[in-house]
Order: C-alpha cells, then structure tokens, then sequence
C-alpha cells in the first residue's frame, strides 16, 4: 500500500512539475505596444499560416495590402493563387482595438453587414521588425497565426526567429504551413 502511495505522489508531483515548466516556456500572445499603421500599410507576402477556413483553397502566391483610409481604419485586401491558376481575392477593413494600433479587429463581410456582432476575427501585431520588413500575427488565443514579409522569400534565420516567438506564444509551429510565391 504504501509503495502505491509513493508511485501515485511521484507521478502527480512530476506532473506539477511538467506543468509548470511548460508554462514557464510559454506566454499568452501579447501584441507589441504600437505599430505605425502608415509604416504598416503596403503589401505584406505571407510565408507561412496556420491552417485556417478561408485560405483552404490557396496553393500559392498568398499576399496581403493594407492601406490606411481616413478614419484610421485599415483597408484590407488578401489575395492568393487558387489550384487551377486564377487569383482570388477578399476585401476587408480592419479596426483598431487598442490605443497603439496593434490589435486590430478585422471584417471581410460586405460593408453593410460590418456592424454585425461576432464576425471580427482578431489581427494582432505580436512582432514586427524595427524596419517594417517582418511582422507575426496572431491573437489572444493561438488558432491563427502568419508569418508576413515585405519580400516573397525569408531568409532561414529570421524565419527560424519568428518561429521561435510563435513557439514563446504558445503556438504549434508543426502545423503550420508554407505555400510558394
């Protein structure tokens, strides 16, 4: 009985253990203080996303514009290669949440719809380079995430450095997925 009680004592103590060591290596996603949406704006590629509904199609090219309209919203517009060669796309805005632009709300329905409770997915800036050049995306939870770039191809390192703040945020960077431009 008592060799019993040892065995179950060990295996929920090496649990606790387990359990706060993961915590420990992981965070909950945080947006970057502030992002300069004018600095922001311009046409982003993406190298890599979780798999997501609304990319299901995309077999390469993914790319995103953002452009900054008066009232400080963000116009958005994704466009992807679909399988049989035709480029699709979406339109969308994005609404700032957050005092320094970094946690955005996005809609894709059709602009009279937009005021339709629930149907804004969040778009967190969770890194961007000081240049402007990379950007991680993501939100408070860690089902979706993209990697973007202002060029079509990223270099390994960088690629490995996002991967490893994605990993940070509690995010299953095995899944993701990279199509080619």
């Amino acid at each position: 009985m008592k060799m019993r009680f040892k065995s179950a004592f060990a295996a929920i103590a090496l649990s606790i253990i387990s359990f706060t060591t993961t915590q420990a290596e992981t965070a909950l996603p945080q947006a970057v203080d502030q992002v300069d949406i004018q600095r922001y704006a311009g046409k982003w590629y993406e190298i890599a996303h979780l798999p997501m509904y609304f990319q299901r199609k995309c077999v390469s090219n993914i790319s995103a514009r953002y452009t900054v309209n008066a009232d400080q919203t963000m116009g958005v517009l994704n466009s992807c290669r679909i399988e049989n060669g035709e480029m699709i796309s979406s339109e969308g805005v994005a609404y700032p949440q957050n005092q320094g632009k970094s946690k955005l709300k996005v809609s894709f329905l059709p602009p009279g719809l937009r005021w339709i409770p629930f149907t804004k997915g969040h778009y967190w800036v969770l890194r961007v380079d000081p240049e402007y050049k990379v950007t991680l995306v993501g939100g408070p939870s860690t089902k979706y995430l993209w990697i973007l770039s202002r060029e079509p191809q990223l270099d390994e390192a960088t690629y490995q450095s996002y991967l490893d703040t994605a990993k940070y945020y509690g995010y299953d960077i095995t899944k993701l997925i990279k199509l080619p431009h």
